[in-house]
């Protein structure tokens, strides 16, 4: 697999406080992107965003804010015919130098590999669940209900996976906050779903990409530190809401027939009560 391969297109929204170490990343890797897309969501274009002369850089600076899926599907656009692999993620992870060539050696040890996702770190040095089973109606109502309250449940157990090997394995979904994904399948698909403004857009991702028979693998020996919500910590309740909105939009993809409208109807009133009291924890937090 020839370095020039490979793209990043990498979504900011005011992201000022991390655009210096995504950079930092992004200079130490072992495999330079052939180009670097960063689709830039705030009213003002970033003043610590680095000169287009020092990277193969590309800025579209979208004021409207189209959301996640609709920014990177926007960077996508932009690639030339040469990029084989496109690397989309946020503007607060920190790669190591190996997390590209790690994620790619997988692709060629398993078949069908079209997406490929990273062991990410929290701030604090903590690993993030980010390889996860896709939520359907057992797993994700019993996760939804007693997650919060009741960590070891045994459906949010199953749905978080576990993470103690370093060997690469096929996951359900692989989270967006950094996915590489092969270029075929991704314009296959016509891309990320627009209709999420945010959140779910990756799981949609990965289940239409296993629906086509191919496959999402964890790699656990390629990492990144996800710095953490910093274009969504300042609006927890509209984060909150566009959570809920993403949810019902995919339980309804995920049961669409005729036969599943009661349940369709069900899963809707439950996401949105669970959303109103999802919304007075916050107001009662912000008192």
């Amino acid at each position: 697999m020839s370095p020039e391969s490979v793209a990043v297109v990498v979504v900011g929204y005011q992201s000022d406080e991390t655009w210096g170490a995504f950079f930092d990343g992004i200079r130490h890797s072992t495999i330079v992107p052939r180009q670097v897309v960063v689709v830039e969501n705030s009213s003002n274009l970033s003043p610590a965003l680095p000169s287009q002369t020092e990277f193969p850089l590309s800025i579209l600076h979208r004021k409207d804010n189209p959301g996640y899926g609709a920014s990177v599907n926007a960077g996508v656009a932009q690639l030339t015919s040469e990029v084989d692999w496109i690397a989309y993620c946020n503007a607060d992870v920190v790669l190591e130098p190996d997390t590209i060539s790690q994620l790619l050696s997988s692709a060629t040890v398993f078949p069908h590999a079209a997406i490929l996702g990273p062991s990410i770190a929290n701030s604090d040095g903590s690993t993030y669940p980010s390889a996860r089973a896709i939520p359907g109606l057992r797993i994700g109502a019993g996760h939804a209900l007693f997650g919060s309250w009741w960590k070891r449940n045994p459906w949010t157990a199953r749905y978080l996976g576990t993470y103690d090997g370093i060997e690469p394995r096929s996951s359900g979904w692989l989270s967006g906050a950094f996915m590489l994904v092969r270029r075929e399948v991704f314009e296959e698909l016509r891309g990320l779903d627009e209709q999420y403004f945010m959140y779910f857009e990756d799981v949609d991702l990965c289940l239409r990409t296993k629906a086509l028979g191919y496959r999402c693998v964890y790699v656990p020996r390629a990492r990144i530190t996800h710095l953490g919500g910093h274009s969504t910590s300042t609006n927890p309740r509209e984060m909150m809401r566009a959570h809920h909105r993403s949810a019902e939009i995919f339980l309804g993809k995920l049961y669409p027939k005729r036969i599943h409208t009661p349940l369709r109807i069900l899963l809707r009133a439950s996401l949105r009560l669970r959303r109103l009291i999802a919304d007075s924890y916050i107001s009662k937090r912000q008192v």
